[in-house]
């Protein structure tokens, strides 16, 4: 009775589908770019050991998800030097860009050990965007990641 329910209110309520389809497709996005980072042995996992297979997978993840995490940093940093020019940065734009970015990875040359002792710089988490007008325009979207 609960999956007919909730198959009647998606059939039936418009913005409900309109967001499913859109966490969908991030999701989507998101394995698409997992795959693309774990493309070793076309992503097939050959060891028989469950052992070794939670290895893999969790490594794949790993990956991915510092990839991502890179990604975001230097979305961020593109957007302080942008706000430091003068520029206006939309906070629906900014809500639209990607951090599944492949263009700037190189998988198969280069390898470096010059940077090895380079110390990164802190990472600054301030990002002078203000994002309310993104919530306050799609109320449902604040319980989004609550159970329905």
């Amino acid at each position: 009775m609960i999956r007919t329910v909730q198959l009647l209110r998606y059939l039936s309520d418009a913005p409900l589908r309109r967001r499913v389809t859109a966490a969908t497709n991030k999701v989507e996005s998101f394995n698409r770019f997992s795959q693309w980072i774990g493309f070793g042995n076309r992503g097939v996992i050959a060891d028989n050991d469950p052992v070794e297979q939670e290895k893999a997978m969790k490594f794949n993840a790993l990956l991915t998800n510092a990839v991502i995490f890179h990604n975001a940093l230097d979305i961020a940093e593109i957007a302080r030097q942008l706000l430091e020019e003068g520029w206006t940065i939309d906070p629906e734009d900014l809500a639209h860009i990607s951090p599944y970015l492949t263009e700037h990875i190189n998988r198969f040359g280069e390898d470096s050990t010059h940077e090895l002792g380079i110390q990164p710089e802190a990472y600054d988490p301030k990002l002078d965007v203000d994002f309310t007008p993104l919530r306050e325009q799609d109320p449902a979207a604040a319980g989004f990641g609550q159970a329905a």
